[in-house]
């Protein structure tokens, strides 16, 4: 479902916000607009369209706003896109932007730095994560890393300590049995269902110096290693460690329809800056964790772009959208709306705002980035185009290994052999 509502029913607070300048702001004709599309929940929609109410009283630049679930935003951006009417911004995916640049979806951007799309203070980092073959495609709207997070009152009710830096999958093979023999919430899970997630294969594949894929825009992985990865999940399954398939299966890409918040399982993985949302749907107290550990100290995270605006490369109103992108990462006042719900600000001006401003929830997500140290290695490639269509391959035979239809041995040939020719058809 898209939910398309006026700007003005989702000021925060008063109907009357302060505007802050951001100064050097490019006055346009009153009668410019622009489209904006994003994924996300009802959350991110009051803070992004405050802030494009905000854009428009300093410019006059009208902006109509839309939002979605992760998994029909991109069916949807497709369908616009191939029917010539893509937004004139929109979210990206760090998985996506390759496929988006190359196929001269995306405009690129670097003709705009300067005056009308600043970028300067901001971190180094998550400018290169928006390139694609040396060109700006997309800029970062907060950097995250992956996370897992926790129910601390479950754990409690067990009787055992919620998960940490150091936590592993015996650990976690140690927890669920606890949560077996205390049977607390209906027989609630210690973990869900991460089979069938790239991220969470991502991050296991880097504990052992692999990759998800190559520079080169192939897997970096073989068929032992997916088995392995496969029987690991099997393993936890058939131990009644982790989530049923048919909980699972009613899982999706938002928060309230994941395992932590039906109360399926007392922990589950997301990105540090969902925290803030996922806070805002339970009335017990959450945490974060890193993801399992291979072994103690061997972490897989990376500081990664939570996502990107990206410009469409049909719009007539580039300049127009390349301010407001400006004013969204940089304004002191549009970051004191969006605090980092996004993820943590790029730009050092945008930090600043928030330093004084920040709810338990959200400073919690900001200090367990930082809490990472060694767990953090470098950023990997951006994925080849493509990657989207894989790791949606990956959740569907993960799925029918849940229930039965394969076996990790046949799942695991079957899949290295479709993501090849998905990879190579696309390529």
């Amino acid at each position: 479902m898209t939910f398309r509502i006026p700007r003005r029913q989702f000021l925060l607070g008063s109907s009357a916000l302060a505007v802050s300048s951001f100064g050097l702001m490019p006055t346009f004709a009153q009668q410019a607009s622009l489209r904006l599309a994003f994924w996300g929940g009802q959350d991110r929609a009051n803070r992004t369209y405050a802030v494009a109410d905000m854009f428009t009283a300093e410019t006059g630049t009208e902006i109509a706003g839309e939002f979605i679930g992760w998994d029909e935003y991109w069916t949807r951006l497709a369908t616009q896109v191939s029917g010539g009417g893509a937004p004139d911004v929109f979210q990206m995916d760090y998985r996506y932007i390759v496929e988006y640049a190359s196929r001269g979806v995306v405009a690129p951007l670097d003709d705009l730095l300067g005056e009308t799309l600043r970028l300067d203070g901001f971190d180094e980092d998550q400018v290169e994560g928006g390139r694609v073959g040396g060109k700006l495609y997309g800029v970062s709207l907060g950097s995250n890393s992956a996370a897992m997070i926790y129910n601390a009152a479950v754990f409690e009710e067990v009787g055992i300590a919620p998960p940490d830096l150091s936590t592993t999958y015996d650990d976690y093979r140690a927890m669920g049995e606890a949560f077996a023999k205390a049977n607390v919430r209906n027989g609630i899970k210690v973990l869900s269902d991460s089979s069938g997630s790239d991220v969470v294969f991502e991050n296991w594949l880097r504990q052992q110096g692999s990759a998800l894929y190559t520079a080169e825009g192939t897997i970096g992985y073989d068929e032992a290693a997916l088995l392995e990865w496969f029987r690991l999940w099997a393993g936890l399954r058939d131990a009644g460690i982790i989530v049923a398939p048919e909980d699972q299966a009613l899982s999706t890409a938002s928060a309230e329809a994941s395992m932590i918040i039906t109360n399926k399982a007392a922990t589950t993985p997301i990105h540090s800056n969902e925290l803030v949302v996922y806070q805002g749907l339970s009335q017990e107290k959450l945490g974060l964790a890193c993801y399992p550990l291979i072994d103690t100290g061997t972490g897989g995270h990376y500081r990664k772009p939570s996502q990107f605006f990206s410009i469409s490369g049909s719009s007539a109103n580039v300049a127009e959208a390349a301010a407001f992108i400006s004013f969204f990462v940089n304004d002191p006042g549009a970051a004191k709306v969006l605090g980092v719900e996004r993820g943590v600000p790029c730009s050092q001006r945008a930090r600043d705002a928030l330093t004084d401003d920040l709810p338990p929830e959200s400073r919690a997500a900001v200090e367990f980035v930082g809490s990472l140290g060694e767990l953090v290695g470098p950023l990997p490639p951006s994925p080849p185009p493509a990657a989207g269509e894989v790791s949606k391959a990956l959740g569907h035979i993960s799925q029918e290994i849940a229930f039965g239809m394969r076996s990790p041995e046949d799942a695991a040939q079957a899949f290295i052999v479709d993501a090849t020719a998905i990879l190579a058809r696309v390529g």
